[in-house]
């Protein structure tokens, strides 16, 4: 029999508890270098903000690691709301920090001040010692909670500062409980070039041959040659390096492109934090440097009768490393792959754009060699590329009334967004590129195609509609006749919309799962929330993310007044929010629908959508409903 529901059942998990029970929320859990990371990157923040010149990282025999700058010391006086050292606040002590505001990091790469605390809270043991002031502190904790105070060691020097963290990852928190070597190497060598004049030790006891110094005084082109490792390039002497300083971003890049395209590199940091996923920033220097390699072609008449580059024509054979300093960068989620800072975008673009501008022009010869590159892209996808035939009469099924087309009839540069529901269509249709992006508004929560037939799903007029715009018939591996090259689920951001992503997501993988194979299909992430904060705006996708946002702008700006405005739907966005945070492809964010197992989708989508297992479906999503991710 159920208990019963009061308010003794309500869990409250109180100082790093929440880490233990879901570490999957704050870190990466395939392997402890994620802990590494957060470690070195509070030094690394050390060196960025002028006061640390050396960092030292060594792997121990028992497979623990320690990290030591030379920089100016976690503080150790008291904090004077918690009464306890600030050191102990840091590390035990969720959604604290220094990086909130720009008193103290003006470009640092934490977002959500649980970095630390997080590697106290997974690891066994974790020992803290403090230069600072003219003394030698000590501090330890096991399992996340203190066992020793801080405490005087010995007098030093007042010039002597830094600190040492060492710390053992606890293994049960970890698919494997050891480093990757390689990736944390690579992840320093990075560092060191970022940042010029920084020393980077690493010692490997358990393996003394990988033990390496760096030092680079010379950065990014040096870097990206050598990782180039020899190949053919324009420029054919030193890459294009683009060093640009704004009132609110600081761009540095290295850039080459190479005639044979396998030997491509492309790597991006945001404050030295390396954003293996992209995001705005670099969606923004692309787009900045192809409108200014059209702009070059442009004046020079370069351009054949009928062609038009396109961005992918630019950076097929593009090699590239992009460096971006900013303040308060926003990132999807704590592992902070992906930046997705809108204003960033923006910004890139307008510094990309003029900055390659004045190169193109200043060296022609070069900037010729580079234009030739991407005309040539574009005559090969031109040959390859089928043409869409918009809305020929009397060929095929009639395309749906509601349906908003695109004009453009180059399928490699069209998408098309299923919208739910009339109001949110009508928004979307303000909102898009007519060119390029096309809307089909869909009556609120489709049939549950999942134990239906492919030759039976048509008698659904929604699913016909969506057959019809996309030229694919249900259970067809013939795609030839597919129309757009992306198909973007559009859905409201509540469990409603949520709900019917994954009935969408369902029709996609079980009739017509050619497209989500061929990486056709894709999910739109619309924001939940808006947050005004003075003059400043901030979307939010979930209730995570907005309280993640809210403790920082309380952090950072104290006595601002905050005004949090909650979506009921996508209708209520006004068309140029919808653009900018979930259309434009410089801004919005967009998921690839990808199946690793089929049989495990199956599974899962039995799980969620078949009439059979309705009753195990609530027992199901109680246990493990809770770890679905995104």
């Amino acid at each position: 029999m159920a208990s019963n529901y009061d308010a003794s059942a309500i869990e409250v998990l109180t100082g790093l508890d929440p880490v233990r029970k879901r570490p999957g929320m704050y870190t990466q859990t395939e392997n402890p270098n994620h802990l590494a990371h957060e470690v070195i990157d509070n030094s690394v923040d050390e060196v960025i903000a002028g006061y640390a010149s050396k960092i030292e990282v060594t792997l121990h025999q028992d497979r623990s690691l320690s990290v030591i700058d030379n920089g100016r010391g976690i503080p150790v006086d008291l904090h004077q709301e918690e009464n306890i050292p600030g050191v102990e606040v840091i590390m035990t002590r969720l959604h604290s920090g220094a990086k909130f505001s720009s008193k103290n990091y003006l470009h640092s790469g934490g977002l959500h001040g649980v970095g630390v605390s997080v590697v106290n809270a997974l690891s066994t043991r974790l020992d803290v010692r403090i230069r600072r002031d003219g003394v030698h502190y000590e501090i330890n904790f096991e399992h996340g909670e203190l066992i020793k105070k801080l405490t005087e060691i010995e007098k030093i020097t007042r010039k002597d500062t830094g600190t040492r963290i060492h710390f053992w990852p606890d293994p049960q928190y970890f698919d494997s409980g050891n480093f990757r070597v390689k990736k944390i190497k690579r992840l320093l060598l990075a560092k060191a070039v970022l940042c010029p004049g920084l020393e980077i030790v690493f010692n490997d006891e358990i393996n003394p041959a990988n033990s390496e110094v760096w030092k680079f005084e010379e950065g990014l082109g040096k870097y990206l040659i050598s990782l180039l490792n020899g190949s053919e390039r324009i420029p054919h002497d030193d890459p294009i390096i683009v060093h640009r300083k704004t009132d609110d971003i600081q761009v540095d890049c290295a850039v080459v492109w190479t005639p044979e395209s396998s030997q491509i590199v492309s790597e991006s940091y945001v404050n030295l934090i390396p954003t293996e996923s992209g995001g705005t920033h670099v969606n923004g220097f692309r787009t900045g440097i192809t409108d200014a390699i059209r702009e070059f072609c442009e004046l020079r008449n370069l351009f054949p009768r009928g062609i038009r580059i396109s961005t992918e024509d630019v950076w097929r054979q593009c090699s590239f490393v992009l460096s971006v300093r900013v303040e308060d960068p926003q990132f999807s989620g704590q592992s902070k792959d992906r930046l997705t800072s809108r204003n960033v975008g923006s910004s890139l673009t307008s510094v990309a754009r003029n900055a390659f501008s004045l190169w193109l022009n200043q060296h022609v010869s070069a900037a010729g060699l580079i234009a030739e590159l991407a005309i040539a892209n574009a005559r090969q996808r031109e040959q390859s590329s089928r043409r869409v035939k918009r809305r020929k009469i009397g060929i095929g099924p009639a395309l749906p009334g509601k349906l908003a087309d695109c004009t453009s009839d180059r399928m490699d540069e069209t998408e098309i967004f299923l919208v739910e529901g009339d109001s949110a269509g009508g928004s979307a249709k303000q909102a898009r590129n007519r060119e390029t992006q096309a809307i089909l508004p869909l009556r609120g929560k489709i049939l549950n195609t999942w134990e239906v037939a492919s030759s039976e799903v048509l008698a659904s007029e929604e699913v016909h509609s969506i057959a019809v715009a996309l030229g694919v018939d249900p259970g067809s591996d013939d795609t030839n006749s597919l129309r757009y090259s992306k198909i973007c689920i559009l859905a409201d951001a509540d469990a409603d919309g949520a709900h019917i992503a994954t009935l969408l997501c369902a029709l996609f993988v079980k009739h017509f799962p050619a497209l989500v194979q061929r990486g056709n299909v894709y999910v739109a992430q619309p924001p939940l929330y808006r947050i005004d904060a003075g003059k400043e705006v901030h979307y939010a996708l979930d209730d995570a993310e907005l309280e993640m946002l809210t403790a920082r702008i309380k952090s950072s700006k104290p006595k601002l007044k905050i005004t949090v405005q909650r979506f009921k739907g996508l209708g209520e966005m006004n068309p140029p929010q919808l653009k900018e945070t979930t259309m434009n492809p410089d801004t919005r964010r967009l998921l690839q629908l990808n199946i690793d197992s089929i049989p495990e989708t199956e599974v899962t989508f039995n799980m969620l959508l078949a009439r059979r297992q309705a009753a195990d479906r609530k027992a199901w999503l109680s246990e493990v409903g809770n770890k679905a991710e995104i």
